[in-house]
């Protein structure tokens, strides 16, 4: 089972960004419904940086979002100001989740006192001063910090999820290695602390009827290193499956290839060739081009 973050109450969406704008709550309120009757355990609330009005605009979302489901919400923005007032906001559903406190040192104090204040839950973003970490050893070195730091102010391992920071396989594919390597390394280096990413971060940039089998891939990848919650499309009800564990017989055979299996691709089904193609993809094995799964 991984916990299910829904991804699409974003200030980003064509249809989402006008409405908080505008503070228009109905298409609002009707996705939120619709992510909850999906199956979400969070709702991802993402403002962006919001400089003009960060403030009021969470608070105003919380409120609304509240009125209609009593899920518990993932506050994200880098907006100090609005995280507060969105924490204030939150009533219903349990613990929110600060999404998220990076490791930069101009941010990281004010994020950790603000997850202290209101006894949140937290992503910890592994980004530091010097931007991305180059691979899962600087990661480790972020988390460490970023733990520490936590600890010391009465923040157990337990409330803190790390974000290791998914990028897209079109991209640098060291650093979609360097995820799986990382998440397999954090209960060892953090007993207690728990793992959540992006996931649609890896598919950016690749046409839209492909992103999901990254997207599914790369979830059972991860799921097999102990992922304990994504950020996903909850209205696809494919990976809500596996997110629930209803194709128990896919994640082990993913498993399989990342123990270093050797199939026989003649003797596969469909589905199984699909996923294989993708994993040879999203571990360097084979290069990424659009025509990946036809090659």
């Amino acid at each position: 089972m991984i916990l299910t973050i829904a991804e699409s109450i974003n200030i980003m969406s064509k249809t989402i960004g006008p409405a908080m704008k505008e503070r228009n709550a109905q298409p609002i309120q009707q996705m939120a419904i619709a992510e909850a009757e999906a199956g979400a355990a969070y709702l991802d609330v993402n403002i962006g940086p919001a400089k003009k009005d960060g403030a009021q605009m969470m608070e105003w979302l919380v409120t609304i979002i509240h009125e209609v489901v009593d899920l518990p919400l993932s506050l994200d923005t880098t907006n100090i100001d609005a995280m507060e007032a969105g924490l204030k906001a939150h009533k219903k559903g349990g613990r929110p989740l600060v999404n998220s406190v990076s490791c930069q040192s101009d941010r990281i104090e004010n994020g950790l006192a603000l997850v202290k204040k209101y006894n949140a839950l937290m992503v910890g973003l592994l980004w530091g001063n010097d931007g991305m970490p180059r691979d899962a050893n600087e990661r480790a070195a972020l988390a460490v910090d970023l733990i520490y730091k936590a600890n010391e102010i009465g923040i157990p391992n337990e409330d803190i999820l790390i974000d290791p920071i998914v990028t897209p396989v079109k991209g640098e594919i060291n650093q979609v290695v360097a995820c799986l390597e990382f998440t397999a390394m954090l209960p060892d280096l953090a007993p207690g602390c728990k793992s959540n990413i992006g996931l649609s971060n890896v598919s950016n940039g690749a046409p839209a009827h492909l992103r999901n089998y990254l997207n599914q891939t790369y979830l059972l990848m991860l799921q097999k290193h102990g992922l304990y919650a994504a950020i996903i499309d909850s209205y696809d009800k494919e990976m809500m499956a596996l997110c629930k564990g209803e194709k128990p017989e896919l994640a082990a055979f993913v498993s399989r290839l990342m123990d270093g299996e050797t199939v026989d691709m003649a003797g596969l089904s469909d589905e199984q060739k699909r996923h294989v193609k993708t994993f040879n993809v999203l571990t360097g094995k084979a290069l990424f081009s659009d025509s990946w799964l036809e090659v």
